[in-house]
């Protein structure tokens, strides 16, 4: 055994006794769904924590309103408060500045803030797959990252360009014009660009909800022509949970990140069997996004988490250095640098799979539903 494997070995078997000492000196008793959970009766005073999410109320984030709306949290001695994102919003820099104890984040974006200070640390890699695309209309032409040559090519900015900067720049794709574009598909729909940067699980969904003036209904999937970064070899991790290093090594926050984990990947898998359930939770929460759209959203965000080759939230390492290589090499702040070996760890993941007994932790038999989506996405 590696000194490296030997010590995670340790890391895990004392996240382990953490765990069996949460909220009380006994293990915990089995729930209805095969998982372990914290009896209340144990729970004398809930640790209170703060997750800080990208973006507002959507189904991107379904698990952890499921795991807070169901009791999931509250099982687990957690009394949690989700806080919601916006453009100005930095999980990360909430994180570094100890305005939460939890934080979703781009693993591109998190480099970047670790290199300029921000000492954080990814415990779990929930999505393991990127949900971007760049989006074209079908007789655009562009079938392929050369094909942007001498196009129009939009992108938002904020680090979620990554991807589709470095496709250019590993296809040596040249006259390109990038063009900054809001968080619609407004400039596609309107002939603006002849490429969009689009999230599958949204603004892709955006134009699919969209009339087609030509034909009197919705757009079609065959109307479009999609790059997608997973298949081009760019893509990049997205959507981890994070922790500020200094909070996670004091004593106890090792217990309750593996207890934040445990209830929070059984909010995830809670929605593989119960999905109309987990939609409605989000749209309860304020989502300002119709039913249709966020049925779309939960179908695709499930996709990108699984199956799980090692179980939700637990690192896969080929991504994992796939993600390095980009950002070191098309990523200016981050050209050349070496990544720390302890910028993710997986020992409290893994933890907390393990808490989850039989519960379907990978999710091999996830299949897409079939959505169908309305005007407006309503």
């Amino acid at each position: 055994m590696s000194v490296s494997n030997w010590r995670r070995g340790l890391l895990w078997l004392a996240a382990m006794a953490l765990l069996l000492a949460a909220c009380g000196d006994e293990a915990g008793t089995p729930d209805g769904e095969g998982g372990t959970t914290v009896p209340a009766e144990e729970c004398t005073e809930p640790d209170p924590v703060r997750l800080q999410l990208q973006w507002f109320a959507q189904s991107q984030f379904a698990g952890y309103y499921v795991a807070k709306d169901l009791g999931f949290y509250e099982d687990q001695c957690l009394d949690v408060t989700i806080l919601e994102g916006a453009v100005e919003i930095v999980p990360q820099q909430v994180l570094a500045t100890g305005g939460a104890e939890f934080g979703l984040a781009w693993v591109p974006k998190a480099l970047v803030s670790r290199d300029a200070g921000a000492d954080i640390v990814n415990i779990a890699q929930v999505f393991e797959r990127s949900g971007t695309l760049e989006v074209s209309w079908a007789d655009s032409g562009i079938t392929e990252p050369a094909d942007w040559a001498g196009k129009t090519v939009g992108n938002w900015g904020f680090g979620n360009e990554f991807e589709l900067t470095a496709a250019i720049n590993r296809f040596d794709v040249e006259d390109v014009e990038l063009i900054g574009q809001d968080f619609t598909m407004t400039a596609l729909l309107n002939d603006e660009l002849d490429a969009a940067e689009a999230m599958i699980y949204n603004e892709y969904a955006q134009v699919l909800e969209a009339v087609n003036p030509d034909t009197g209904e919705l757009y079609q999937k065959e109307d479009l022509s999609v790059i997608d970064f997973n298949e081009v070899g760019t893509a990049m991790l997205q959507d981890a949970v994070w922790v500020n290093a200094e909070w996670i090594a004091e004593e106890g926050n090792e217990d309750v990140a593996v207890r934040f984990l445990t209830a929070s990947f059984q909010g995830w898998i809670h929605c593989l069997d119960n999905f109309d359930e987990c939609v409605e939770v989000v749209l309860n929460n304020g989502s300002t996004l119709g039913q249709s759209h966020q049925e779309w959203q939960l179908n695709e965000i499930l996709a990108l988490i699984f199956p799980a080759t090692n179980g939700i939230g637990v690192m896969n390492q080929e991504l994992w250095d796939q993600t390095v290589d980009v950002s070191t090499s098309e990523i200016p702040e981050l050209e050349g640098k070496e990544i720390p070996a302890e910028a993710y760890r997986t020992d409290l993941a893994e933890a907390a799979i393990a808490n989850l007994g039989d519960m379907d932790t990978s999710g091999d038999g996830y299949e897409r539903r079939v959505i169908e989506l309305r005007e407006g996405g309503e």
